[in-house]
């Protein structure tokens, strides 16, 4: 059975190539996506070679829905999304891919129900397909090679769904050991260095000292420095203190 998840349901129009329905059905995976509809595929269904290139998403497969044209597909929806790069001479709201997740996101908080509906490969939905959806979805591509492949557009849908409804850090450090410096532990750091770079002479001439020192104090501040990182670079000053004695 499908997840309890809210979520769209993902229609694939009349689709060609059951490769590209295997591999629609991973890019869904991969976001957490697992209602797939397929609309009169030209290959019939079920389709063993959507089932071997969906490898570990194959349970999206058996549970897909088979329907005969578009509007079966897409009777039980309250809203639909249409995903074409063509210019179109019906008038209807024209989303990012972005923007229409985050509107798929709210309205199916409000209790509407979705769907994306994704054309097949080799020339995309009919207009007549697009007159059943209340809005597009285009993505900004080169006008020169506008054409998406199937499974790529709805790898790029998904994406867009799962950061409309998932808050993830645009970056983090990860690690074994990640926890930063404190300001006293950089401090500590910053000292040591000038301490034994004075003895070494490096702060030359005497009228450059201070800025030399206050440039490199600025170094230490502008590195996102891990208690790890403070650590090693203690070692290694004290390493080098004591190969030159050696000498």
């Amino acid at each position: 059975m499908p997840s309890d998840t809210p979520q769209p349901a993902f229609v694939l129009i009349r689709p060609q190539m059951g490769e590209n329905i295997g591999a629609a059905a991973r890019a869904m995976w991969n976001f957490g996506l697992d209602r797939m509809r397929v609309v009169a595929p030209r290959d019939g269904w079920p389709n063993p070679s959507a089932v071997a290139m969906a490898s570990g998403a194959g349970r999206l497969l058996d549970e897909a829905v088979l329907a005969g044209d578009v509007a079966e597909g897409i009777a039980d929806r309250t809203f639909v999304y249409a995903t074409t790069a063509r210019p179109r001479e019906l008038t209807k709201p024209v989303f990012t891919p972005e923007a229409a997740m985050r509107d798929a996101a709210n309205r199916i908080a409000r209790g509407e129900k979705v769907a994306v509906m994704f054309g097949p490969e080799r020339a995309g939905m009919e207009n007549a397909d697009i007159a059943q959806a209340n809005a597009i979805i285009t993505v900004p591509v080169n006008p020169d090679f506008p054409s998406l492949n199937l499974a790529q557009c709805v790898l790029l849908v998904g994406y867009e769904w799962r950061r409309a409804v998932e808050e993830a850090e645009e970056m983090v450090l990860r690690g074994q050991r990640t926890e930063l410096a404190e300001g006293a532990e950089i401090e500590a750091l910053a000292r040591h260095y000038e301490e034994r770079m004075d003895e070494a002479g490096f702060f030359y001439p005497p009228e450059k000292a201070d800025s030399m020192k206050l440039n490199l104090r600025n170094l230490w501040s502008r590195m996102p420095l891990t208690r790890a990182d403070v650590q090693m670079l203690h070692g290694m000053m004290r390493q080098l203190v004591r190969w030159k004695d050696k000498g």
